[in-house]
């Protein structure tokens, strides 16, 4: 069976039901923005060893998503994604048993396997759709990181009526009974379907590697570790800076985090329209482009001025306002959820029959980013003391990505075109042939 042979039916159940699945899942991976929160101030931790905590479930779901893609090339995305949130769930659970700091720690790693999620929805998803209709397929899909809205909404208010262990409970029942409702209701994947019936070994793992070794792969790594590594430390992170830089208490800040995370989410879906449409490549410049000038401006740190005025000296503060960083925050949530989906359409266009193990790399690199940057972003507030530190790590990263993409497209065109290469003046005598005598003056 090919790709156009495949009912409307079974590619629009495959597609919602692993964006919901990847929902829940995404929202257990997040859990720590929030309960994350009353475990610092009941275990009287520093920013530091925060940023770990609530990065460590990030490092266990990016390691973990370059196996998790390979397995579910290689026997299929409904059994693999199923029993990754049947393990979460299980984890999310035994969380309510941690006492102290290091305990936490093991808890974390183990909610991480629902960040896996990820590279399987992707390698699942994609196999359902043609080329043109996967950017649009896999930006839905995507939009499954509104689950860290949903932590933000909910998990705030179940905390402060019945405490952080009644939230990691809801959420593992959550996440258990997904899993149930998504074996039962799907289908094995149409290349899955064809191999058992041809009765076609998987290909081994060194054949799945293979791709790897391109640069190409790891360009798109580093696009994918701002803009989606970016976006899960932001939504990790913005509840703690919210209520450390504005006071605010921590149901608004997680309400105003979640106004990040939603535009951070949602509008993958027209990142993956867009993608379709005007191009990847294209999406990825506006991407790149916003997110400097967003960061560059939420970089800037409050600062008092004092001037030697005529009259004496005149003090002023200039500061990034509480609607302003919103705004800010938002735009940000907004240009990455463009290049999120705009990386992922490059994939199965590249790499037909390896987007599980690129895709794999690609979201483990990402994912790496949402584990390494909030340590950072607690390190810089530790060391440097500025708050707004965190976005001026962010602008180097995206500034880097920005540039190298030019530099890698520049690259490109020349090979594609080798006269691009040659003078850009005016063409020489050669190519115009001789050069006639001037004609003479009229008297």
């Amino acid at each position: 069976m090919t790709v156009s042979q495949i009912s409307s039916g079974d590619q629009q159940r495959a597609l919602w039901l692993s964006t919901i699945s990847f929902t829940v899942c995404f929202a257990v991976w997040t859990i720590f923005s929030i309960i994350g929160v009353q475990i610092k101030g009941e275990l009287g931790l520093s920013d530091t060893q925060f940023g770990l905590l609530v990065g460590t479930p990030i490092l266990t779901g990016s390691i973990i998503r370059l196996m998790l893609g390979i397995w579910t090339d290689q026997y299929g995305g409904r059994i693999v994604f199923t029993l990754v949130m049947l393990s979460a769930s299980l984890a999310t659970f035994l969380l309510t048993f941690a006492y102290d700091y290091p305990t936490f720690l093991l808890a974390a790693l183990g909610v991480g396997i629902a960040g896996g999620s990820f590279a399987v929805g992707i390698a699942y998803t994609s196999k359902w759709f043609p080329k043109e209709k996967q950017g649009t397929a896999l930006g839905i899909f995507g939009a499954g990181n509104v689950g860290a809205a949903v932590t933000k909404f909910l998990a705030p208010v179940i905390m402060v009526a019945a405490g952080w262990k009644m939230v990691a409970i809801v959420w593992a029942i959550a996440l258990a009974v997904m899993a149930v409702i998504f074996f039962i209701t799907t289908k094995d994947d149409p290349d899955l379907a064809a191999r058992r019936a041809s009765g076609v070994k998987p290909e081994p793992m060194r054949a799945m590697l293979v791709p790897l070794k391109n640069l190409q792969v790891w360009r798109f790594s580093l696009y994918y570790f701002f803009v989606f590594g970016g976006f899960v430390a932001l939504a990790l992170w913005l509840p703690r800076y919210y209520v450390g830089v504005y006071g605010l208490d921590i149901v608004t800040a997680g309400l105003l985090g979640a106004a990040y995370s939603i535009p951070g989410s949602v509008f993958r879906i027209l990142g993956g329209t867009l993608s379709d449409k005007v191009g990847a490549r294209k999406v990825m410049y506006w991407t790149f482009i916003g997110s400097v000038v967003c960061t560059f401006l939420l970089s800037y740190p409050s600062t008092h001025y004092t001037v030697d005025g005529i009259k004496g000296p005149i003090e002023f503060t200039i500061a990034l306002g509480f609607i302003p960083f919103t705004m800010l925050t938002f735009a940000l949530g907004f240009f990455m959820s463009l290049g999120k989906a705009a990386v992922y359409k490059h994939i199965p266009v590249y790499y037909p029959g390896r987007v599980g193990s690129v895709g794999g790399v690609v979201g483990l690199i990402g994912g790496l980013g949402g584990f390494v940057l909030p340590i950072a972003f607690g390190a810089l507030n530790d060391y440097v003391g500025v708050w707004t530190s965190c976005f001026m790590l962010l602008f180097v990263i995206v500034a880097a990505s920005l540039l190298w993409m030019h530099a890698a497209i520049l690259r490109m065109n020349r090979l594609e075109h080798p006269e691009l290469a040659g003078p850009k003046d005016f063409p020489s005598h050669d190519v115009l042939g001789p050069v006639l005598p001037a004609a003479p003056a009229h008297r």
